[in-house]
């Protein structure tokens, strides 16, 4: 009996084998196709966690990965007990958590305003000039802004100096960093990031909007219950990414906007590690914080998704 279980088995193991195979051999073009990504990420994602390691070796070129001295936590705990840690934590945090609450409702609003444009020569247009800032390189960005509030010939200082008020050295002041940093941002990446929700609002049923105008519905109650339900998964899945790289603040333009005047609201974790670790060749340091990073984000993204899931919402997994 048991003998023939093991037969029927196999033989059904076989039959499954043979039409994935066949399957293949029919599409053979859509799976040499998927090579390509999934080559990308073996070899971009996967096959560089092997250099992650040195994060807990004193890493030497000459040595080499393996050869290299093995110190367990050595460089998180000079990390974690560095007297900067806290201005980097509350730095990093602080802007990520700025730009989240301010910038991530921003293309939701814009693509609501574009969706409900009348005119559609008018919502393409302003579609056409949200989206072109984010073209602009970083560089120019910023060079814009060093520009725009100059403490001696910036347009902002010409037009409070016009209204009777002092002149203000905006990126040499601490306080202003953060929200020049945000706002800049917001300026650049909302056009950008609304077309997924106005693919998304594209997506919604124009029979229910029929319907709730038969009923008497005004356009900001369709927008209400019909619009941003329509939209809600979509923006659920982009929030909990969004928590889930809280820790990545972007180097460059922080970078870019540092100067010792705003350094103690500007020296985010990206900086500082570039500052400490890979200047002075302290590589394995380095690592250790940029995995440190990695963990801390992991947790986020799970415990959000975790959220999200028993409040009945979308989720990743």
């Amino acid at each position: 009996m048991i003998c023939k279980m093991k037969n029927v088995t196999g033989r059904s193991l076989s039959r499954r084998s043979n039409k994935t195979f066949s399957k293949i051999k029919i599409n053979w073009q859509l799976y040499l196709l998927l090579l390509i990504p999934l080559a990308y990420i073996i070899i971009f994602k996967y096959i560089p966690m092997y250099g992650a390691q040195i994060a807990f070796r004193d890493y030497r070129f000459i040595d080499g990965f393996g050869g290299s001295k093995w110190v367990g936590l050595k460089h998180f705990e000079n990390f974690v007990n560095s007297p900067y840690i806290g201005r980097l934590l509350s730095n990093t945090i602080g802007i990520s958590l700025y730009y989240l609450i301010v910038g991530f409702p921003m293309p939701i609003i814009l693509a609501l305003a574009i969706n409900e444009a009348d005119n559609k020569i008018f919502g393409k247009a302003v579609q056409t000039i949200t989206y072109a800032p984010y073209f602009i390189s970083t560089v120019i960005i910023v060079s814009m802004m060093i520009q725009m509030f100059s403490p001696q010939m910036g347009v902002v200082n010409k037009a409070i100096e016009a209204l009777g008020g002092k002149k203000i050295n905006f990126l040499g002041e601490p306080d202003y960093f953060q929200s020049l940093y945000v706002w800049s941002a917001v300026w650049q990446m909302t056009g950008y990031s609304s077309i997924i929700y106005i693919a998304a609002l594209a997506g919604i049923d124009p029979s229910l909007h029929e319907a709730a105008v038969v009923d008497g519905a005004t356009r900001l109650q369709r927008v209400w219950h019909i619009n941003i339900p329509g939209i809600m998964p979509t923006a659920v899945i982009l929030l909990i990414l969004s928590v889930g790289r809280v820790m990545n603040v972007g180097f460059e333009k922080v970078f870019l906007m540092q100067n010792p005047l705003n350094m103690s609201k500007s020296e985010v974790i990206s900086t500082y590690v570039y500052r400490v670790g890979l200047t002075s060749g302290q590589f394995s340091f380095s690592a250790a914080v940029g995995l440190f990073n990695s963990v801390i984000n992991c947790i986020l993204l799970v415990t959000v998704n975790r959220i999200s899931k028993k409040m009945g919402q979308n989720s990743l997994w």
